[in-house]
This record gives C-alpha cells, sequence and structure tokens, in this order.
C-alpha cells in the first residue's frame, strides 16, 4: 500500500475527504518525525511503537571487489508491532 491508497483508505473509514486526511496523515508523519529527531519515543497502544536506536559501527565488505570496509555508527528509526497488530497478523 503506498501513500496515496492508504490515504484513500483512511478516508473512506473516517468518512473524511481525501483532502482533510491527506492534511492528517501529514501532520501525524511530521510530529512522529520531530519526535524521533528530538530523541523520544513514540508509542500508539495496540499499534506499535517508534523509537531511535543506535547501530554500533561494524566491519562490512564491499560485494564488488571483496575488500573490508568500515561501516560508520549511525542512528536508525525502529518500529515495534504491539500486541493487537502482531496478533491479527496471521
Amino acid at each position: 500500500m503506498n501513500k496515496a491508497e492508504l490515504i484513500d483508505a483512511m478516508a473512506a473509514k473516517a468518512g473524511l475527504t481525501k483532502a482533510d486526511t491527506k492534511k492528517a496523515l501529514d501532520a501525524f508523519m511530521e510530529a512522529v518525525s520531530e519526535a524521533l529527531k528530538a530523541g523520544d519515543r513514540v508509542g500508539l497502544v495496540g499499534f506499535g511503537s517508534f523509537s531511535v536506536a543506535e547501530r554500533k559501527s561494524r566491519k562490512g565488505m564491499n560485494p564488488k571487489t571483496r575488500k573490508p570496509i568500515n561501516i560508520p555508527a549511525k542512528k536508525t528509526i525502529k518500529f515495534k508491532a504491539g500486541n493487537e497488530l502482531s496478533g491479527g497478523i496471521q
């Protein structure tokens, strides 16, 4: 499902216009992004939680040349599904 399909589905379920739904989805994504950039955790009970995780630097290999390379440490986004979400997927 892409963003346009998600907007269509949300608009149909909520009885909103697609324009209002797009604004709401964009606001949600912006709020979550800002919270994660600030290092906060975003938890949606029953759905899941978004958090920032740190990856340590590690050794890797360039697949083309087979030479070892150093992969630097970085921060990444992690999502953990909640019980209702993970329990409903089979």
